[in-house]
């Protein structure tokens, strides 16, 4: 099996320290202190993961030989609850094939572009194969852990693979928009009893003439807790929620005007109309229905 690796597109600051990397990740010179970092030293895994960016713009191009065997190989290295492995990826590269998935998620572009659309799926169908083959009822397969299971270690795996695929030189961007028609698409890809798509992930060679920069993400200081959940504060106690929430729709503003991106609401704006009606959820509000169809009983 050859592999050549695929010239790196998008802007990299592959000469750029951790707390560089980790300024340009929350869009600010004020964010988190690092210490440290000279026992760090220029890490790869490090750099990969602070540059992640989605590339939804790829070249018209075929992955190098022996990519998606890797990709899966690292994406089954991820943790699973108990070795239990309940999840399964489909990979789709027949364009035709492609399109019709493609229409079903949105109606995206960016995955008719991209040679390999995966698409991961919360798997109980194994198991009761396998509860069946020694004779056990698998009563357990019935509760709602056993979806969330599946559900959590298919995004393990999905995570694996994007670094995988980003080590590799390719690009990558999530689809949840798999959700949307959840009954066509298990129709479209023949899905067994007890498998439903999850999510997608587009997989290419990014397309150097159309580059993103890296996103800024919330401030730290309102993800992180220590010890306790702290209400209303950033973690560290040392402001509101609300003034981090200021803070973080003038950063993404300026991330914005700087992609030359026009009109996009504030990030606080944008989040709360993306959960005001049913409507805003774009079909997936009848998920739950699906899944009993589809024999997840959800007890």
């Amino acid at each position: 099996m050859k592999l050549r690796r695929a010239p790196a597109s998008a802007p990299t600051l592959i000469m750029a320290d951790i707390p560089s990397l980790i300024q340009a990740r929350y869009g600010t010179p004020s964010g988190p202190v690092i210490t440290g970092v000279s026992e760090i030293g220029a890490n790869p895994t490090l750099k990969t993961l602070l540059q992640h960016r989605s590339v939804r713009n790829f070249l018209p191009e075929s992955l190098p030989q022996g990519s998606l065997e890797i990709i899966i190989a690292a994406a089954q290295s991820a943790a699973t609850s108990s070795n239990l492995q309940t999840w399964s990826v489909l990979a789709l590269e027949n364009p035709e094939h492609k399109d019709k998935a493609a229409t079903l998620c949105g109606n995206q572009d960016f995955i008719r572009q991209a040679p390999l659309f995966l698409i991961f799926c919360a798997d109980l169908d194994r198991l009761t194969k396998v509860s069946a083959q020694h004779g056990l009822r698998g009563e357990g397969l019935e509760f709602t852990e056993m979806f969330l299971m599946a559900s959590l270690d298919a995004g393990l795996a999905a995570q694996n693979a994007v670094v995988a695929v980003e080590g590799l030189g390719l690009g990558a961007c999530y689809a949840g928009a798999a959700r949307n028609k959840p009954r066509e698409l298990a129709e479209l890809l023949k899905l067994p009893p007890r498998v439903v798509a999850l999510f997608g992930l587009a997989v290419g060679k990014p397309d150097p003439a159309k580059t993103t920069a890296v996103k800024p993400r919330l401030p730290q200081k309102e993800i992180l807790h220590r010890e306790t959940w702290r209400a209303d504060v950033g973690g560290d106690g040392s402001r509101s929620q609300a003034e981090n929430f200021a803070e973080y729709d003038v950063v993404l503003a300026s991330f914005n005007a700087g992609e030359r991106r026009e009109g996009v609401p504030a990030w606080t704006q944008r989040s709360a109309r993306r959960i005001e009606t049913v409507e805003s959820l774009h079909g997936r509000h009848i998920l739950k229905d699906v899944l009993q169809q589809k024999g997840f009983n959800l007890r």
